[in-house]
């Protein structure tokens, strides 16, 4: 697994100067390979599941720390909610229908994974293309942060084995605690920031012991209490956010990310690739065309409210490259069609189809929306 991970990220730096291929895809890729569908060179057991989650932990993390909710609150964020709640409800109305003709079982689970969008995996796309700190790159930011935060959130609702009510409950409580840590860790940064910065020359290496403490224990107090460990990780990372906002972090940043990019996210989707159901599809070749399916559909409805909602803020061009990023779609459908395989809500094809057709939305999509922006990022004013 480690291997296949250190290969994917060779891979991608290899091709990177013509292709800009995300190195998670080839990790997944990389996964099927070695995995026992084809070259059966590794399996997944408890051992391994546990690096995994703590992979997925820690990609949730990065996507609450990367997102700025001072930066994109006002009309950005406003745009976004809506943006993601018109998605939700044409997600639903199209999984409905999916249901209906028999072609899913569930449509609550199949429209939740197609409401969603892969920020987290975007954003090392966005940063090297200048994108990140534009006018078009806030008000993505801000529908990417529905399009994982909205999710999260029906993931630990909805898909409860606890009744809602129970659920909100816990979910409240939740919030509490994450409240009161954040304000411990923004006054433990402004008290002891010297201290934090001085052992990041050190073998100590306290600031990022913390962080990763932090990461654990909100996604261990998460699953104890019958949350999804997605929610903790991204809730420490919008805390790891604050508590360093308005300090020169780009160190810390910088070991934060050889530790979770490094080592524990690609676990996870290298782990992801040897669990994927190939068998599945290969074994009738009818289930081979819900993969362009899905795919077409990711475009609809995270797609659609872009083109529609945007109007006023941005021309049709990037309205389209907005589209385009959004539709992007990962993670969270691997984390969602696993819940519902486990829960017997989905069939194995069906999740192997739409994992297949989030794996090539990563792949294509972001293409389409990079030379959708291509030349333009230089021509906007950029934040500070």
């Amino acid at each position: 697994i480690v291997t296949a991970a250190a290969l994917a990220a060779l891979f991608a730096g290899l091709i990177q100067p013509r292709l800009a291929i995300p190195v998670v895809v080839i990790e997944l890729v990389l996964g099927i390979v070695v995995g026992p569908e084809l070259l059966d060179l590794a399996e997944h057991d408890d051992f391994i599941d546990f690096f995994s989650n703590l992979g997925l932990g820690m990609l949730f993390f990065f996507a609450g720390y990367e997102i700025d909710f001072e930066r994109i609150k006002g009309r950005p964020l406003m745009l976004g909610v809506v943006g993601w709640l018109v998605s939700l409800a044409l997600a639903y109305a199209v999984g409905g229908l999916l249901a209906w003709a028999g072609v899913v079982l569930s449509l609550l689970y199949t429209g939740s994974a197609m409401s969603t969008t892969a920020i987290g995996t975007l954003i090392p796309i966005l940063s090297d293309a200048g994108e990140i700190r534009t006018r078009f790159g806030t008000f993505l930011l801000a529908a990417g942060a529905m399009g994982e935060f909205g999710p999260i959130l029906l993931v630990t609702l909805v898909f409860s084995t606890k009744g809602t009510l129970s659920s909100s409950l816990i979910l409240i409580a939740f919030v509490a605690v994450a409240v009161v840590l954040a304000l411990a860790a923004v006054r433990g940064a402004t008290w002891g920031w010297n201290l934090l910065e001085r052992t990041l020359e050190t073998s100590g290496q306290l600031a990022i012991r913390i962080a990763v403490v932090l990461v654990f224990a909100l996604a261990a107090l998460a699953s104890d209490l019958g949350l999804d460990l997605l929610l903790g990780g991204f809730v420490a990372g919008v805390i790891v956010r604050e508590a360093l906002k308005g300090r020169e972090v780009a160190m810390f940043e910088s070991k934060l990310t050889a530790v979770g990019y490094g080592f524990f996210i690609p676990f996870f989707f290298v782990v992801s690739g040897i669990k994927f159901n190939l068998e599945a599809l290969t074994d009738d070749p009818i289930q081979f065309l819900k993969v362009p399916m899905f795919l077409a559909l990711f475009l609809l409805v995270r797609g659609l409210p872009a083109l529609l909602l945007y109007r006023h803020e941005l021309d049709l061009r990037d309205r389209g490259a907005l589209a385009f990023f959004s539709a992007t779609q990962l993670p969270l459908v691997v984390a969602i069609t696993t819940i519902a395989v486990e829960q017997n809500h989905m069939r194995s094809s069906t999740a192997a189809s739409l994992v297949a057709a989030a794996i090539l939305s990563t792949l294509i999509y972001p293409l389409i929306g990079l030379k959708l922006r291509e030349g333009r990022a230089g021509l906007e004013p950029r934040e500070e």
